[in-house]
């Protein structure tokens, strides 16, 4: 799979993705990743890309031809579009779902904006969605930029030293992570659960798949309206919904 970031700082995103399992994905060839420098793409001697909104008022906004010149970098001779994402407060909030759609394009361009913003009229021409990490503002895109990657590079096969060990990570089915333990047994006076030494892959399965249940009852119960339960998941929900739902 391939990822192209346009950015103004593109040595945030290597100081990042070329480390862990994203960084050994890449040198294995499971991935591919550039990261453009927009600021190669301006005509100005000083490398400027931003100007004076028409709107006026404080700040700067990224001029539409540096961006888009970057964008053509990479477009330039496909015989496809790139899915391109621009990385803005005012998109869909990102999600394990949001993830899992962008899984399955084989090229993905993420277009991070800087400043207050990116003249509209390239977002217009080349962006196909906008992905916010959440309800608030950050200086610039390339965090969330590499948050995206992250996430939904982890869901290539191969990337993950077993394919399907996301599968059981939280929000994958719309639950959280049952609670995990290891050595030693006992550590300040608290002892791994006793079903996990039993050797008993049905109930250790079981207990897991409970464990996560309470957990998202717990701390996520808004989850549950969106998860994938069974009629059995939802009588244990109900069962103990008093004991470990907080209002």
């Amino acid at each position: 799979m391939r990822f192209d970031a346009l950015t103004l700082f593109p040595d945030m995103f290597r100081a990042v993705l070329d480390n862990s399992v994203i960084g050994r994905a890449r040198k294995a060839g499971l991935l591919e990743m550039n990261f453009i420098d927009i600021r190669d793409f301006t005509k100005d001697k000083h490398r400027k890309v931003d100007d004076t909104p028409y709107s006026g008022g404080g700040g700067m906004l990224m001029s539409p031809e540096p961006v888009y010149a970057a964008y053509m970098s990479i477009a330039r001779g496909l015989d496809y579009k790139p899915y391109t994402v621009f990385m803005s407060p005012q998109g869909k909030v990102f999600d394990q779902d949001g993830a899992m759609e962008l899984a399955r394009y084989g090229h993905i361009v993420l277009l991070c904006g800087h400043y207050e913003g990116i003249d509209q009229r390239v977002i217009d021409e080349i962006v196909d969605a906008e992905i916010s990490l959440g309800d608030f503002v950050l200086t610039g895109g390339e965090i969330p930029a590499m948050a995206v990657i992250d996430a939904v590079a982890r869901l290539i096969p191969g990337v993950l030293a077993n394919d399907g060990s996301f599968q059981n990570e939280s929000h994958f089915q719309g639950l959280l992570e049952h609670p995990q333990y290891t050595k030693p047994r006992v550590w300040h006076g608290r002892e791994v659960p006793e079903v996990l030494m039993s050797g008993n892959h049905g109930l250790i399965e079981r207990w897991k798949h409970e464990q996560s249940l309470i957990a998202t009852l717990k701390k996520r119960p808004d989850m549950l309206d969106r998860a994938w339960l069974t009629e059995e998941d939802t009588e244990f929900i109900n069962r103990n919904k008093e004991a470990y739902y907080e209002d």
